[in-house]
């Protein structure tokens, strides 16, 4: 994916999100972190990714135990 391509693909989540309204915002982002998930197929970079998203808003994200 090219550098415009990813700044059109995030435009439209974000307008597609504010289109929705604040009260859907949270719903929308989770079915479309599901969709994603279910896409990428991948268990370990799954885990990576949401390990990554989260890692700079509340410093480094705890990891949870290996079952």
């Amino acid at each position: 994916m090219t550098d415009s391509e990813l700044d059109n693909v995030y435009t439209r989540l974000c307008t597609t999100m504010t289109a929705l309204g604040g009260a859907n915002a949270a719903l929308y982002l989770a079915r479309f972190a599901l969709l994603a998930i279910t896409h990428i197929g991948d268990a370990g970079v799954a885990h990576g990714l949401i390990d990554a998203a989260a890692r700079d808003l509340q410093g480094e994200a705890p990891r949870p135990a290996s079952p």
